[in-house]
């Protein structure tokens, strides 16, 4: 169970190979990558990533790991999460899911002809215009982006949204920029959600580039043991990218939190041997 108390965070995942025992050969299993990063509205809260473990990729595991978590989950455009959007979703209220504006642009992109198309044009300008704005207001506290986007944001989705809806009304709808026009309308009320809040980034890419060393680290290994081994996988994967993530040498904090540990650390002061707080207490 996940328990970031925090407004919004950020879920992907990725396979990982597992050795599945008797039968001489691996399986695929899932690492379920969870981040809370705050420091893009200026929250105080320390950026933390969370992996899990999951013989699968089915929804219910998500269910699983995300029960007690109430908020904005911002995800892909995955089935899977959307279980946890329902009224009867097991563990806790329904989530409001965030959708991606950077897998939205791709969408696009992968649809354009190698001759280019004005469609897509049009519509990749209009979503970098967007991300020129956040990058104006990255860092900012919450309130005061919140009131940027209503004001200059706002405007330009309402006005991509009708262009949108202009060319699926005349596209083929098995045209592949169709099908991607029509994935980002599907996908419309969690793409606006980052109007709403302020602590609502556009996209996924923080949990991405979590994601990005557990491949690379997946092409230099040649699987997990067993599911327990896919867990300790997980777990000294989430204590190194949160290490990363606060800019703390990952050997460096590990060395010295064991060596706290064996010469007597109290574990009611356990926080302080948390990765956000190296280099405060010791």
């Amino acid at each position: 169970m996940l328990t970031i108390p925090r407004n919004a965070q950020f879920a992907d995942e990725t396979t990982v190979p597992v050795l599945d025992p008797g039968r001489g050969r691996t399986k695929t299993g899932q690492l379920w990558a969870y981040a809370a990063d705050d420091r893009p509205w200026a929250g105080l809260d320390p950026p933390i990533v969370v992996y899990h473990y999951a013989p699968g990729r089915g929804g219910d595991h998500a269910e699983r790991i995300l029960e007690g978590f109430d908020g904005i989950l911002q995800v892909d455009g995955y089935q899977g999460y959307h279980r946890l959007a329902r009224p009867k979703r097991k563990g806790g209220v329904p989530l409001r899911l965030a959708a991606c504006w950077s897998h939205s642009r791709r969408k696009i992109i992968a649809a354009t002809p190698k001759a280019g198309s004005p469609i897509a044009e049009a519509v990749l300008a209009r979503i970098a215009a967007l991300y020129a704005i956040e990058k104006e207001i990255r860092g900012a506290d919450a309130p005061a982006r919140q009131t940027t986007r209503n004001e200059r944001s706002r405007p330009l989705v309402a006005e991509l949204e009708r262009f949108l809806r202009e060319q699926a009304a005349r596209l083929s709808p098995g045209s592949e920029m169709g099908k991607a026009i029509a994935y980002l309308l599907n996908h419309w009320d969690g793409l606006t959600l980052f109007l709403d809040d302020g602590c609502v980034e556009m996209d996924t890419n923080p949990v991405e580039n979590q994601i990005r060393p557990l491949t690379l680290t997946r092409k230099n290994s040649l699987f997990a043991g067993h599911d327990e081994g896919g867990r300790s996988w997980a777990r000294i994967a989430s204590l190194i990218a949160t290490c990363k993530i606060n800019s703390v040498e990952p050997y460096v904090w590990m060395k010295a939190t064991l060596k706290a540990i064996a010469t007597g650390h109290p574990q009611s002061r356990i926080d302080e041997l948390l990765p956000w707080s190296f280099g405060r207490t010791s």
